[in-house]
């Protein structure tokens, strides 16, 4: 025993006890710095991976989302073309311009009555008035209230005129 003591008070040998005592912590704490780092590591992976099919999903549900509203953008622009077509259709039937022009000249002549019947240009100017007025009444508010209730889409004169007519 006297041996191993004798080479325990070496300087080479504390030197070397020393260097393999730091050299074994080192190392275990490397190998548990290893074990944790893959432990996070695996952890961050499964997180990833659940993300990525979260956001899978997401982009899925986004996906159908936008493809119903285009859908029904692509349905509304075919049903816009179809009625404009439709009412192009109406708008060239047999017959309106007559009806147009039957309109234009009742009008005319029910404002005729009440200006200066007998008279040229009062008989023109008479005629463009029931033109605008025709014009007027084919589009916008007047359209509407000539539909709803006919007796007030007329003109204050063309009403006077039909109630006159009605007395007599």
């Amino acid at each position: 025993m006297e041996p191993f003591l004798e080479y325990i008070k070496e300087p080479f040998v504390w030197g070397l006890l020393i260097g393999l005592g730091l050299a074994f912590f080192t190392w275990k704490s490397g190998l548990s710095n290893k074990i944790r780092l893959s432990r996070d590591v695996r952890r961050l992976e499964s997180e990833l991976r659940e993300l990525q099919g979260h956001l899978n999903t997401q982009l899925k549900i986004n996906s159908q989302g936008n493809q119903t509203l285009q859908d029904e953008l692509d349905e509304l622009r075919r049903q816009n073309e179809n009625l404009r077509v439709s009412f192009a259709a109406v708008q060239t039937k047999p017959g309106r311009a007559e009806i147009r022009q039957f309109q234009v000249t009742d009008n005319a002549v029910r404002l005729m009555r009440e200006q200066a019947p007998g008279f040229a240009p009062a008989w023109e100017k008479a005629v463009r008035q029931a033109e605008q007025e025709v014009e007027a009444s084919e589009s916008g508010l007047k359209k509407l209230v000539r539909k709803v209730m006919p007796g007030i889409g007329m003109s204050s004169g063309a009403a006077a005129a039909t109630h006159d007519d009605d007395e007599s």
